[in-house]
């Protein structure tokens, strides 16, 4: 069960709605991918201050066609109108997800071992995370979202409002080669990662195995924030780590457009079990 965060707001100053539904269900659907799981069904929960039809209609036309694409099935939901708790026409949605993987198949990180590659899946931008820091930077005022930047090719609300990236199809054929796997989301690499490593390894990335995306470098200029920081925040162009044997990486690379080995399992020094060189 999981939100889409702050993102709504950016969504809201838009008036742009039909994509955050998209949002909503990749996201839920790479956290189950990340155990082995294919989804089976989906819940979603809309709260609002006022309940606006068309708003309603473009948030569930994302949900139904992101259900769609995965074969998941959208069975029900909950909308609720509370004046009281909701400001204007902001809103909150949440959704809820119930998918199944064979006992055998669970991939759990127990056996991932020092000499492991680890695999970088490009992500689409910042997904669903880091938008209580870029609104604390840009505002969330529509002329400051509707102007154009050169690197980024449009607008920074475009840019930032870029969907979730789903990696169910990407990854189902490839699952039995797959040790161990990290849905970058809150908290970036350095907390998503060691979710999923056993005791006594740590992950070492090498920063130069990828390029950050521009959307990620415009955030950390005109905010100041410091390098460190947006590891913890963002997900910094990598949406999904895969953690297999070095024997494997190659099928994974070449199946996968933008994937790359960014590092490796190590023997774990001190306390930290993420290193980024």
């Amino acid at each position: 069960m999981d939100g889409v965060g702050t993102k709504l707001k950016i969504a809201g100053a838009l008036a742009k709605h039909d994509t955050i539904g998209i949002d909503l269900v990749n996201h839920c659907v790479n956290d189950i991918l990340t155990c082995g799981a294919e989804p089976l069904f989906f819940l979603d929960y809309i709260a609002m201050g006022k309940l606006v039809t068309e708003q309603v209609e473009a948030i569930a036309k994302g949900l139904a066609q992101a259900c769609r694409e995965v074969g998941c099935a959208l069975i029900g939901g909950e909308t609720a109108e509370m004046p009281g708790l909701y400001a204007g026409e902001d809103y909150d949605l949440v959704g809820f997800i119930v998918g199944v993987v064979e006992k055998e198949k669970l991939i759990m990180g127990k056996t991932i071992g020092v000499g492991d590659t680890i695999i970088g899946l490009p992500s689409s931008g910042l997904h669903t995370n880091g938008y209580s820091l870029v609104r604390k930077v840009f505002g969330e005022a529509k002329p400051v979202l509707d102007a154009y930047y050169p690197e980024l090719g449009r607008t920074l609300g475009e840019a930032l409002l870029e969907p979730h990236r789903c990696y169910y199809h990407q990854l189902k054929p490839l699952l039995p080669l797959i040790k161990g796997m990290a849905h970058i989301t809150g908290g970036g690499l350095i907390d998503n990662v060691p979710r999923v490593l056993p005791q006594g390894v740590a992950a070492q990335f090498h920063r130069r195995a990828w390029t950050v995306p521009p959307i990620f470098q415009l955030i950390q200029q005109r905010g100041n924030v410091a390098h460190d920081e947006m590891y913890h925040v963002f997900n910094m162009g990598i949406g999904m780590v895969v953690i297999c044997s070095p024997d494997n990486a190659d099928q994974f690379t070449k199946a996968i457009p933008g994937a790359k080995v960014i590092g490796e399992v190590v023997e774990q020094a001190d306390k930290a079990r993420v290193v980024i060189k």
